[in-house]
C-alpha cells in the first residue's frame, strides 16, 4: 500500500488546473469514486493530504491503484458530466441514490384519438407520460377528475381516418352510457377529441385556470346557442375543477411553475424532498434516499438531490426553492432561499415530508430487522454503556438465594448472543459459610466457578453481572483476584433499589438510561439468575420438609426417606403405592409402617369433613 506522499507524487503533477471530472480505480481497474472540481489538481491534491480525518475518505484513498480525469469547458458541464458518470456506473464510494420502486405515471398515448391511462411502464413511443406519482391516491383522484370532466374512449383499436370511414367499428357500452362520444363511428371529430386532450395535458401540468376558463367560454357558448342542457353539464365540469382546484391549492395561486426541494440529513443518509408547484397547487411530490459515503457536505448531497429529481421528472421550472445557498450548474435557473411567507411555507413542508420519510424508514427497517440484528445491536449498545473493550457475546449472572439464613444457595445464569443458554446454567449450595452472610457466598461462588473454568481451560465470559451493590462486587472481585483473571473479564454489579450499576475502581454508579436496552438486558439476566435461585431454592426447602414428613413413619429413617422421594418423586405417589411397589425401595416392615400411616392420617381428614 502506498502512502499519501507516494500517492500525490505519482497522480497529482499530471492533472491540469482546469475545470473537469476524476475517476478513481481500484487494483481490479473498477472505477471506485466520480467527483467533479473547478480545479482538477487542486481537488484531487486534498484527497492525499495527511492529515485527512474522516476514516471513510482514508479507506477511499487506500484503495486507488490509478486516476484517470477529463477536462471540460465549464463547472456546469463537468457536473452534468459527474452526474452521467455516477449513474453509469455506480462506484462503490459515491453518493447512492436509493429507489427501487416504480412509480406510476399517466399516458396520454400517440395515437388517432388518444387514450388516457395509469401505467408504471414508461416505453419511449412520443407518447406523453406525466409523472411518476408517488401517491396511488393522487394519481387515482386525478385521472377520476379526468373521466368526470371528460368523455374519452377506453378502446384500443386503431381509430384511423381510413377505418373509421370503412364503418369498421360500432360503439359499445362506454357509448351508450355516456362515457365516449363514438369516435369510432364519426360522432366526434378527431379535432374535437385534440381539444379535450389540450385541456387533459392543462390539468396534467397544473395549469388549472386555463381549463376553467376553456370550459367557461364553452358553457358561455351552449347558453348563447340555446343548447341549455350541454351549458348545464359544462357547468358541472366547471363546478367540479372549482371544487378539486380549491382543496388541491395550498398556497398563493401566484407561485406557478416552482420545484420545491429540502433535506434531511443523518450519518449514514440523507433523504432529499421534491415538491412540483403549478399555479399555488402541489401537483407532484418525491422523496429520494442518498446512501452516504464520505463526509459530504449537506450542499453536495442536495445538488445531487435535485439534479437527480429534475432530471427524473423532466423538470425544466425556471426556480428553485431550496434551505440554504448553494452552487447550480445551469445559470437560468433562480435559486431562492426565502425566510417568511408561502414560499418558506412550502420549503417547511418539503422538509416535514423528508423527516417523517426518514421516521418511516426507520421504523420499516426495524420491523425488517431479524432478531439476531436487534440482539447485536443491543450488545454492541452494552459495550459502549460500559466501556468494555470486546463485545459480550458471553455474559454470566450470580443471585444468592436464602430462608431465613437456612438452605444458602447461589445460581449462576447464562447469555450467549444476548439470549439465555440454559444448558450452561448452574446452581451452588453454599459449603464454607454458615448463616446468613451474602458477601462471604459470593466470593464462594464465584471463586468455584471461574476455577473451575480455568482448570478445565473454558473459555471465559466478555462480562460478569452480581447481584448486588458495592459488597458484592467487591466479594466477586477477591475471588477473580485470587485467581488471577480479575483483568482478563469486566464485572459489574446491579443494586436492585435504584438499578444503579457498579464497576471496579469507581466509588460513584454508573447510571444507563432507563429506556435502554443494554440495560433492559442486564435486567433480564439479574431477573432470570433470581428465578432460577429461586426455583432451586424452594425445591431444596420443600425436599427437606417431605423428608421430615416422612421421617415421623416408624421404622423410617432419613436415608429410607430419600430413598423414597428418589424412586417414587412425590409424597402424592407414595401415599398411592402399593405394597409391592414399597417393597421394592424399601423393607416389608418399613412399607407396611407407611401404608398404615397414610391410612390413618386418610381417617383423620375424613373425620374432619364430618365434623364440619
Amino acid at each position: 500500500m502506498s502512502s499519501y506522499k507516494e500517492l500525490k507524487e505519482q497522480f497529482v503533477p499530471t492533472i491540469p488546473h482546469s475545470p473537469g471530472i476524476y475517476k478513481y480505480f481500484d487494483k481490479d481497474e473498477v472505477i471506485i469514486y466520480v467527483g467533479k472540481a473547478k480545479d482538477l489538481r487542486k481537488r484531487v491534491s486534498q484527497y492525499f493530504n495527511p492529515n485527512i480525518d474522516h476514516p471513510k475518505t482514508k479507506i477511499l484513498v487506500r484503495n486507488i491503484c490509478r486516476i484517470e480525469f477529463a477536462v471540460v469547458d465549464t463547472e456546469q458541464d463537468a457536473f452534468l458530466l459527474e452526474n452521467a458518470l455516477i449513474k453509469q456506473n455506480r462506484p462503490k464510494y459515491n453518493i447512492q441514490l436509493k429507489d427501487d420502486k416504480t412509480y406510476p405515471y399517466i399516458c396520454i398515448k400517440k395515437e388517432a384519438f388518444p387514450r388516457v391511462f395509469i401505467t408504471r411502464n414508461v416505453v419511449r413511443d412520443g407518447s406523453y407520460y406525466f409523472g411518476p406519482y408517488t401517491s396511488g391516491r393522487q394519481v387515482y383522484t386525478i385521472m377520476d377528475l379526468i373521466r368526470t370532466l371528460f368523455q374519452l374512449r377506453t378502446c384500443n383499436f386503431a381509430l384511423t381516418k381510413t377505418n373509421i370511414e370503412a364503418h369498421k367499428f360500432k360503439v359499445c357500452l362506454e357509448y351508450h352510457i355516456g362515457n365516449c362520444k363514438g369516435g369510432c363511428v364519426g360522432h366526434q371529430t378527431e379535432e374535437e377529441y385534440k381539444q379535450v386532450i389540450d385541456q387533459i395535458k392543462y390539468i396534467l401540468k397544473g395549469n388549472i385556470s386555463s381549463v376553467l376558463n376553456y370550459l367557461k367560454d364553452k358553457m358561455r357558448q351552449y347558453a348563447d346557442n340555446f343548447e341549455f342542457e350541454k351549458a348545464h353539464i359544462t357547468k358541472q365540469q366547471l363546478e367540479t375543477l372549482e371544487d378539486y382546484q380549491s382543496k388541491s391549492t395550498i398556497v398563493n395561486p401566484k407561485i406557478n411553475d416552482v420545484d420545491v426541494f429540502n433535506l434531511e440529513d443523518t450519518e449514514q443518509r440523507a433523504f432529499v424532498s421534491y415538491l412540483k408547484v403549478m399555479n399555488g397547487t402541489i401537483i407532484q411530490t418525491k422523496i429520494v434516499e442518498l446512501s452516504k459515503k464520505l463526509d459530504e457536505s449537506p450542499e453536495d448531497l442536495l445538488t445531487f438531490g435535485i439534479m437527480s429529481l429534475r432530471d427524473e421528472m423532466q423538470s425544466l421550472s425556471p426556480e428553485i426553492i431550496v434551505p440554504f445557498e448553494l452552487t447550480f450548474p445551469d445559470p437560468n435557473v433562480r435559486i431562492t432561499v426565502p425566510l417568511i411567507g408561502d414560499k418558506k411555507h412550502l420549503l417547511d413542508l418539503a422538509k416535514k415530508n423528508a423527516f417523517y420519510y426518514h421516521k418511516q424508514q426507520i421504523s420499516k427497517n426495524a420491523e425488517h430487522k431479524t432478531a439476531n440484528e436487534r440482539q447485536f445491536e443491543v450488545l454492541n449498545q452494552l459495550k459502549k454503556d460500559l466501556r468494555l473493550t470486546e463485545l459480550p457475546v458471553h455474559i454470566e449472572c450470580f443471585d444468592n438465594s436464602n430462608f431465613q439464613g437456612s438452605f444458602p444457595v447461589s445460581s449462576l445464569v447464562v447469555f450467549k448472543d444476548g439470549k439465555p443458554s440454559k444448558a450452561d446454567y448452574r446452581h451452588f449450595k453454599v459449603k464454607t459459610v454458615e448463616g446468613p452472610n451474602d458477601f462471604a457466598t459470593m466470593e464462594e461462588v464465584v471463586y468455584r466457578r471461574y476455577r473451575r473454568l480455568t482448570e478445565e481451560e473454558q473459555p471465559l465470559p466478555q462480562l460478569i453481572i452480581i447481584d448486588g451493590g458495592k459488597g458484592q462486587l467487591g466479594a466477586a472481585l477477591n475471588s477473580l483476584h485470587k485467581l488471577n483473571i480479575a483483568n482478563k473479564v469486566a464485572v459489574v454489579g446491579i443494586a436492585k433499589k435504584l438499578e444503579e450499576l457498579y464497576v471496579p475502581n469507581d466509588p460513584f454508579p454508573l447510571h444507563i438510561d432507563k429506556k435502554s436496552g443494554s440495560l433492559k438486558l442486564i435486567q433480564q439476566l439479574r431477573n432470570e439468575a433470581h428465578r432460577f435461585g429461586i426455583t432451586f431454592h424452594r425445591d431444596l426447602r420443600s425436599k427437606d420438609m417431605l423428608e421430615s414428613e416422612l421421617e415421623h413413619i416408624p421404622h423410617v429413617a432419613k436415608k429410607s426417606a430419600e430413598k423414597l422421594l428418589i424412586h417414587f418423586k412425590s409424597i402424592n405417589n407414595i401415599r398411592n403405592a402399593t405394597l409391592k411397589q414399597l417393597t421394592e425401595v424399601v423393607n416389608l416392615r418399613q412399607a407396611k409402617a407407611i401404608q398404615a400411616f397414610f391410612e390413618e392420617a386418610k381417617g383423620e381428614e375424613e373425620d374432619m369433613e364430618k365434623a364440619e
